[in-house]
């Protein structure tokens, strides 16, 4: 990357100055910057900037206007030799590198380059490069629509091109079975870009999924006819035919691979900054301890301010090449006004990072401590551990292994690590008075600043917020503290601001958080801040304090700032948060039904599901910080609303550290208040929470507390929705006999209540019949739903449950009426599931094919597990009446493991009695009888009669 200022068109228009961002708050600025970004180091004629500023409409005064706004870009940008006035127009002088969108193209050639001449790990590397410079539609806020049509179409076709270009080099890596779920994202976003589909189809047939690669094909053509007419092309249809004949040259390619759990090689450091100054003989000492002795850990240790950051980061960067397997930061934020980091938090964090699936992450702090230490072991990594205040902090991070090292930074020198973990502590102290004005000649200029610099009293934070105040003041001079005169030297709205901001609890915040907060636009005060250096941008859109100067602003905020004022602004930052969270609900989880709520002002910008979980994801330690601070100094009502609009985002990424840690914070909260109604919503989410963790007896006791408020505060639908829950605890821990109690109870509450309710208490009822075995029951059971409830489940159910008692015109007539009337695709999967079981039992093999391809299409993809489960059996059982065998297994051994990671007991046993039968054609008696034993033995425990006779029978 090019030095200087960055400039970047890949989304919306950022420029960044070293650390801080510059904000150009006009459209019409940010398209003339646009303008000539777009073409650097050449002249951009005037006619041309007037198009593309004003379009059809330019002022009277055209360019007179147009100077007076390359004056203030020049203003901006702090640097007028930039932009350089030519006889007929304008010209950027800058590095083409510095601008995101050439960086881009030379990126994508450097990609074309390398895979032309087989160096595919180098083509990936440069492919990944360009990719990940889009941050979303290019010019996405500039305000030009000659630009846009100039030069939009062709980025966006250069960015399919290289999309497509670096799967291309995966699949060459072998690396198909990871493309799937990226390439059924992208032909659903591309429908008619038939490159992704031929991908896509490549990918799964190398992936031994052969019955969805000929659906993507049939998917395709379908598409093609109905929106343009036409047939797949022919490179498309020939490579269907291959597929058919299972042709040898598709094949995946026979690569050297990694092993198949080994941990990725995260580099996760702040960036070093530019203008470093002096600490040798530290960058020395803490460089030969790390790298060439004998000490695992290495504290820095010193006052606030003295730079022990800036330190750390600056050494681990120089390092980087003595750990190749990776570098972790995170800041512990052990003297911060707010709650320290969580254990759990950054436990999660580190082990996702090193390639943990989120859903294999333990809850439990001391389990996940375990697995980081086992990750680690062997390899070598670095890790630095920012703002610890004690040992105990420390150590559920620490490696245990040689070969990993650690840098702590703290303001004590954590002598237990010392005494029990070997560390040595390196003391940090101000900087020496040459030190001193070597950093202020970098951000003054030359000059004398000796006296500046003993005022300041070394401390390198004071040194540059004195810097910061006096740049473009001529003959000032500092008399006081650096801090209180760069403060006082704001205007009210950005002292205000400061003051305010420090009552945020979490790590980091936006500029719409901070809008929230004061009941401002923080846009333009943030930018003050960050040039008094009394805030920093670490990332373009975030801000955040130095500790010193939240404590600080904190102290200013209790003397000037009444108390309603203060909770006034709380509040408001909650409700900001809360609002952000239920806008992500709305598009991510709409049918979790939630707590009700009523927070004021605007929502954040989130229009897509894709913007709502990357605002989730960067906003989760924050969130998790506010529900913690609701919870410990109020208002309550937040923590618990909060912790409850939240869940649905937590279930779905599998963040369940974070999920246990906000469910008890929120209970907690209701418990203090004694508002049952959020207390019993609490218990409700633990109990979720412990089922999907396979704790039972955990889930048990928390539904049973949610069952009893609920009967106390008499809502009988909450009531039965508990036990509704209950009872799916108790089928997946396989006690069926309390299982279809509980539903029992459940029914007669929802007596009264509207059909759709109780036609899904039936419908559990059935499902349950049909896993006992009890086909006429489940039969009554989903007639009845079906006469309260017409739906297509209703349908599908009593079709599956006819199909089980062998009447199969009339279950096809139910299941053909389900796909008539449409559903979710869940549900659509588990309709034709059934279709292809009922062809299966007719001896019409192909038509069964056909039909549960189509079903697992439609949720292997992240859809419902439970019925992916499902559908890959049916498939594995038509695959084998085919008598492919080897394919059948494979499906079988998928479906096993999916149904034992989501407890999905039936779906177990009937996954292993068809690998049984599956490996005895494969004429493998041993491991035949093995799965047949353990389906007896698991059917047995759960009181699966039916199934436990039939694993007998093969045993």
């Amino acid at each position: 990357m090019a030095s200087g200022p960055q400039f970047r068109l890949l989304g919306p228009l950022e420029v960044r100055l070293e650390d801080s961002a510059v904000v150009l708050r006009a459209g019409k600025h940010r398209a003339l910057l646009a303008a000539l970004l777009l073409r650097p180091n050449r002249v951009v004629p005037v006619t041309e900037l007037v198009e593309h500023v004003w379009g059809d409409t330019p002022p009277a005064r055209t360019r007179g206007t147009l100077q007076t706004y390359v004056m203030r870009l020049r203003a901006a940008l702090g640097d007028p030799s930039l932009i350089q006035t030519a006889a007929d127009g304008y010209r950027m002088r800058v590095d083409p590198l510095a601008v995101d969108a050439h960086r881009f193209a030379d990126a994508a050639a450097r990609g074309r380059a390398a895979a032309t001449s087989s160096d595919l790990v180098t083509a990936r590397k440069a492919f990944g490069e360009a990719l990940e410079l889009w941050r979303g539609p290019v010019l996405s806020d500039v305000p030009s629509e000659t630009l846009y049509s100039e030069h939009a179409p062709r980025l966006t076709e250069l960015l399919m091109r290289v999309h497509e270009q670096r799967i291309d080099v995966e699949l060459a890596l072998g690396n198909h079975a990871d493309l799937v779920p990226e390439l059924f994202a992208l032909t659903r976003d591309h429908p008619l870009r038939e490159r992704f589909w031929a991908q896509l189809m490549l990918a799964l047939y190398r992936s031994s999924r052969q019955a969805e690669a000929l659906e993507a094909f049939r998917q395709l053509d379908r598409t093609l006819d109905e929106q343009l007419g036409i047939d797949p092309s022919e490179e498309l249809r020939s490579l269907h035919q291959a597929i058919l004949m299972g042709a040898p040259e598709l094949a995946a390619p026979v690569v050297a691979r990694e092993p198949e759990r080994a941990p990725s090689s995260p580099m996760r450091l702040p960036d070093d900054i530019a203008d470093f100054t002096g600490r040798s003989w530290h960058v020395e000492r803490v460089s030969g301890l790390i790298a060439g002795g004998s000490v695992p850990i290495v504290t820095l240790a010193g006052q606030p301010g003295v730079g022990k950051t800036t330190l750390a980061v600056h050494v681990a960067h120089l390092l980087r090449d003595r750990f190749p397997d990776g570098q972790l930061y995170v800041d512990l934020r052990g003297y911060a006004l707010g709650a320290p980091a969580d254990g759990v938090d950054v436990l999660s964090r580190f082990l996702r990072a090193l390639g943990v699936p989120p859903d294999e992450i333990p809850p439990d702090a001391d389990e996940q401590s375990t697995m980081l230490r086992s990750l680690l072991s062997g390899r070598r990594m670095l890790l630095v551990l920012d703002n610890a205040s004690a040992p105990d902090q420390v150590r559920p991070l620490l490696p245990g292994t040689a070969s990993c090292r650690v840098i702590v930074t703290s303001r004590d020198d954590l002598r237990g690590l010392i005494a029990m973990n070997g560390a040595r502590t390196v003391p940090v102290d101000v900087f020496g008075a040459a030190e001193s004005v070597s950093l202020l000649e970098k951000l003054l200029g030359p000059g004398d600043h000796a006296e500046l610099a003993e005022r300041c009293g070394h401390l390198p934070l004071a040194l540059r917020v004195a810097a910061a105040y006096l740049a473009g003041r001529d003959g000032v001079t500092i008399s006081g503290s650096p801090i209180e005169l760069a403060y006082a030297a704001l205007p009210p709205a950005p002292q205000r601001l400061f003051r305010l901001l420090s009552l945020v609890p979490g790590p980091d915040f936006t500029p719409e958080a901070a809008s929230a907060l004061a009941d401002v636009d923080a846009d333009g005060l943030l930018t003050v801040l960050a040039i008094a250096r009394l805030v920093v941008s670490p990332v373009p859109g975030r801000y955040r304090f130095h500790d010193e100067l939240v404590r600080y602003a904190a102290t200013l905020r209790e003397e000037a700032d009444s108390p309603s004022e203060q909770e006034a602004s709380w509040t408001a930052l909650l409700d900001h948060y809360l609002r952000g969270v239920e806008r992500c609900a709305e598009l991510l989880y709409p049918g979790i039904v939630r707590l009700p709520s009523s927070p004021t002002g605007p929502a954040p910008r989130i229009s897509t599901s894709a913007e709502a979980l990357a605002w989730l994801d960067a906003e989760r330690p924050n969130l998790i910080a506010a529900i913690r601070h609701a919870a410990e100094h109020g208002p309550a009502v937040m923590a618990w609303q909060l912790a409850d609009a939240l869940r649905g985002y937590l279930w779905i990424g599998q963040h369940v550290g974070e999920w246990l840690a906000t469910a008890q914070h929120g209970l907690r909260a209701a418990q203090k208040s004694a508002h049952r109604p959020a207390e019993a919503a609490m218990h409700a989410n633990l109990g979720t929470l412990y089922l999907r963790l396979g704790e039972y007896a955990r889930a048990v006791e928390h539904h049973d507390h949610a069952i009893e408020l609920y009967r106390e505060l008499g809502d009988k639908d909450a009531e039965a929705g508990a036990l509704n829950n209950l009872s799916l605890v108790h089928r997946r821990s396989g006690d069926l006999v309390a299982a279809k109690d509980t539903l029992l109870r459940c029914l007669e509450m929802l007596r009264s209540a509207p059909a759709d309710s109780v036609s899904t208490g039936l419908y559990n009822l059935g499902q349950l019949a049909v896993e006992l075995g009890e086909i006429d029951g489940a039969v009554e059971h989903f007639s009845q739903a079906l006469t309260l409830a017409p739906n297509a489940d209703s349908h599908t159910y009593l079709g599956m449950a006819l199909r089980l008692q062998g009447r199969l015109d009339e279950a096809r007539a139910h299941l053909e009426r389900a796909l008539e009337i449409g559903n979710v695709p869940a549900g659509e999967s588990e309709t034709l599931e059934n279709l292809a079981a009922l062809e299966l039992a007719s001896g019409n093999t192909d038509a069964a094919l056909s039909l549960a391809s189509r079903a697992l299409s439609l949720v292997a993809d992240g859809g419902d597990q439970q019925v992916a489960t499902s559908v890959r059996i049916t498939l594995g059982e038509t695959r084998r009446a085919l008598s492919d065998f080897d394919t059948a297994a494979e499906l079988f051994e998928q479906a096993l493991t999916t149904a034992r990671r989501i407890g999905f007991a039936s779906g177990e046993v009937r996954a292993l009695i068809d690998l049984a039968v599956v490996l005895r054609d494969l004429d493998r008696p041993a491991d035949a009888r093995s799965a047949a034993d353990q389906a007896a033995r698991r059917s047995a425990e759960l009181g699966l009669r039916a199934l436990e006779n039939r694993a007998r029978e093969l045993a």
